[in-house]
This record gives structure tokens, sequence and C-alpha cells, in this order.
């Protein structure tokens, strides 16, 4: 059996349907944080099922321990993986992710394993890439894969560094080309 380019599974996820309720939680319960939060992407374009789809998210980042959470809000009505497994209106956990060295190949493996490639897309410029595979027949839930890209690696490492002496102050933080602002 030929194997994932990478096993390590470095995220949970969960689809919520109030991120700024769902990161409040995580904080306070769990003292996870800060939460790095994108805004609004617009990920238009990224194929479901083969087609082209329209999808408009946003997603909260903090680490906990080894273990990045991530909180998806999804706020278009259209189809998505998300809505595949969560209903609009509700929340629960969706998904595990790995990072690929060899995108296509791992592709090759999830399909031969008759888990189909749900959804796929990445950023304009091509350098992230990430597809979602429907492995709920076995596992219950989808396995994410997305490529190991210098602003990705950047960006995950940022989340990191702030959570290992995170004093509580800004517990949400907005990504913005310069930085972070508060809400």
């Amino acid at each position: 059996m030929t194997l994932l380019s990478d096993r390590t599974i470095f995220q949970n996820a969960w689809v919520v349907d109030d991120l700024a309720a769902a990161m409040k939680k995580w904080t306070d319960f769990y003292g996870v944080g800060p939460f790095y939060v994108l805004d609004h992407l617009d990920l238009t374009g990224t194929l479901y099922r083969g087609a082209p789809s329209e999808l408009v998210l946003s997603v909260g980042l903090a680490q906990a321990g080894p273990v990045q959470v991530e909180l998806i809000q999804q706020h278009n009505r259209g189809p998505s993986v998300y809505r595949d497994m969560i209903d609009e209106g509700r929340s629960g956990f969706h998904h595990v992710c790995v990072y690929t060295h060899d995108f296509k190949s791992d592709q090759a493996v999830f399909e031969a394993a008759g888990y189909p490639t749900a959804m796929e897309g990445g950023s304009p410029d091509g350098v992230v890439k990430f597809a979602y595979f429907d492995t709920r027949k076995d596992f219950d839930i989808f396995t994410e894969v997305i490529s190991q890209a210098p602003i990705l690696m950047a960006r995950n490492d940022m989340v990191r560094r702030a959570a290992m002496d995170w004093d509580g102050s800004d517990p949400v933080r907005i990504i913005t080309e310069d930085g972070y602002r508060v809400p």
C-alpha cells in the first residue's frame, strides 16, 4: 500500500454556526488562544465535487499544544464539504488535516482507497493547494490535505508561537496584510 507523503495530523477542525461565540467558548473554557481570523475568505472558483462553486467563509486558527484548532463559519448558502456534514445553523467536528509534499501523489492515494476528492482549490498564484477527501465511510469525517507552502507554514508558525506564552490579551486577532487588528 502506498502511504501519504506526510501522515502527521496537525489540525482538527470544526464547522461552527457563530465563529465569534465559538472562539469565546474555546478561549474561556479551554484557555486556547489567541485565535487568528481569516475573515470572509472568498473561495469562489473552488471545485466542489468536480464543479466550480461559490464559497465564502471565515476561519479562526489557534494552537492547542501540538494541534492546531480550526473553526470554520460558512457565510453563503451554497453546497460545500462543510454543508455535506454539518447542516446550516449547526456546529460539529468536521475534519483533520495533514500536509502534503506531493499533492498529486497523495490525491491518488486517497482516490485509490475509495475516498473521492470532494473539494479542491488553492491560492490564485497556485502556491497553496488544498483538497478535502470524503473519508466519512470509514472515519465519519473528511480529511484535508494542504501543501507546505512557505506563506502557509509562516502563518501556522505565527499561530503556534503566539499560543506558547499567551497571556490572554487580544484573544481574537483578525489577520491583515501588515499583521493583525483586534475587533
